[in-house]
């Protein structure tokens, strides 16, 4: 373990991140609510923690090997809830705890969309521009942001970009060069970023929540200025703008690059992540809208396909946004749409969820072992586009499939001694660990319930989604540690 090389990059990078304490506090004194001084102060405490970091070693120019990249990334994002909750702590305008804060700065920048905070219409202008800014960056990931940096500063980012990007298949590059595939990505991400802002601006939100919301729903996050979530607004135009950028944010960002910059638009159709991914969305939208219709719930059919469609790609994208109250709709809906939440949007997107392609892969090799109990002798390939499918691959989607399961039973057990109920147990672990935010039971609407230790549990559960359980989950490993 390169321990230098580590902490020369850690600090850059937490020096980094306190840069994006300046954009709140250019807010609050746009709006004079006060509270600039908390984001300046937590902006030169981080920056002064990241040169102390980085300075001792600043001279240390060795390239980063797999498990480097792998500490620096896991810490990084436990720091960086912490260190998230600063101007939270700091503030005049709410009082927070530090579990509190940092469950609210976690849940940001993992892009989950779980809340703590009861009273959103109310709260300073700057402190919920702050909610919004930590979904953004973290919903393509602030270390992919860095990677565009860190050759400058003679680190190699390739170890960084594998343990941080979303999806099953981390060594494919869409340029030749790491950086520019970083710059890529971000230039992708701001592009469609600027399109939601200016699409909720047309459709009737001021620019302050055209903003606020844009950032969340890009970064596939949730968080809303107001407590009604997008129901505030009660408006089908803005819905709509809503599920189409949902729904972009959750394709994978390589097919984005290749009908941006290469025309190649058909790309979108012939992938077979994406084909899964739009067919799922529109089966469970035409379940749960025929459902509701049986039901009688809605008085009328229009509103009946609206709130169908708009929470069925808000919970399996796992945006988290909310335009009802979906728990308490008829019958199996609340637990089916939970449940969707696990498939969640398509690897190399900001979504959450074991991503469309690990489910994908694992109903044909599923299929293969049918036919092999058919014809015990015959070879079958597992194929995907086209394509046979390498079976460390394969081998690689069921070991992530078994400890996701796994860690998804340990943490829920955890959070029922700690006091959950089994209803808000199951709903919280899984919205937590997929990053969609919102749950059923106490937490429905927001987790200021929820006891300070389950808390905890749960902002692991974010991290553990978040890094896609292995990269965090390595580090308990002795061979990880061995030279």
């Amino acid at each position: 373990m390169n321990f230098a090389a580590v902490q020369r990059v850690f600090g850059v990078l937490l020096m980094a991140f306190s840069l994006t304490m300046l954009p709140p506090a250019a807010v609050s004194l746009l709006y004079r609510d006060g509270e600039a001084t908390s984001f300046l102060a937590s902006f030169l405490l981080l920056a002064i923690g990241g040169v102390a970091l980085w300075w001792p070693v600043h001279r240390e120019h060795r390239d980063l090997r797999r498990r480097d990249g792998a500490l620096i990334v896991a810490l990084f994002w436990i720091v960086l809830g912490l260190a998230g909750a600063l101007p939270l702590l700091l503030n005049e305008g709410i009082e927070m705890s530090f579990t509190d804060a940092a469950f609210e700065a976690m849940s940001g920048l993992t892009t989950t969309g779980a809340t703590v905070i009861i009273g959103l219409d109310t709260l300073p202008r700057s402190i919920l521009y702050y909610r919004h800014q930590l979904q953004w960056l973290g919903g393509m990931g602030i270390v992919v942001l860095a990677v565009a940096v860190l050759p400058l500063l003679g680190v190699g980012g390739m170890q960084l970009y594998r343990a941080e990007t979303p999806g099953p298949s981390k060594d494919t590059k869409l340029t030749p060069r790491l950086a520019e595939t970083a710059k890529t990505l971000w230039v992708i991400y701001a592009a469609l970023t600027v399109a939601c802002i200016v699409a909720y601006r047309l459709a009737g939100m001021h620019w302050f929540d055209a903003i606020g919301h844009g950032f969340s729903t890009i970064s596939i996050g949730g968080f809303s200025t107001h407590d009604l979530n997008i129901g505030y607004f009660d408006d089908v135009l803005i819905e709509m703008v809503a599920v189409a950028f949902m729904f972009i944010g959750g394709i994978n960002f390589a097919l984005h690059f290749q009908a941006m910059r290469h025309g190649r638009v058909m790309a979108y159709w012939q992938d077979p992540e994406f084909r899964a991914y739009l067919f799922g969305l529109i089966a469970l939208a035409s379940f749960v809208s025929l459902y509701l219709l049986a039901r009688d719930y809605y008085a009328d059919v229009g509103t009946s396909v609206r709130q169908a469609v708009f929470h069925a790609v808000a919970i399996m994208t796992t945006s988290g946004f909310a335009s009802d109250d979906y728990a308490a709709w008829p019958g199996m809906l609340p637990v089916l749409l939970m449940l969707s939440s696990f498939i969640g949007a398509c690897a190399y997107s900001t979504g959450g969820g074991m991503k469309v392609i690990r489910w994908l892969l694992l109903a044909r090799q599923g299929a293969r072992e049918l036919k092999r109990l058919l014809h015990p002798h015959a070879q079958f390939a597992t194929r995907m586009g086209g394509r046979a499918v390498p079976e460390k691959i394969v081998r690689a989607v069921w070991g992530f499939f078994s400890v996701y399961v796994m860690v998804f039973a340990l943490l829920m057990i955890l959070t029922m001694a700690l006091g959950l109920d089994q209803v808000t147990a199951f709903s919280a672990v899984a919205a937590c660990l997929n990053n969609l935010g919102p749950g059923l039971g106490e937490v429905t609407s927001n987790y200021a319930t929820v006891p300070a230790a389950a808390k905890w549990v749960l902002m692991t559960a974010m991290l553990l989604g978040r890094l896609e359980i292995f990269t965090l989950l390595i580090l308990f490993t002795p061979a990880f540690w061995r030279k």
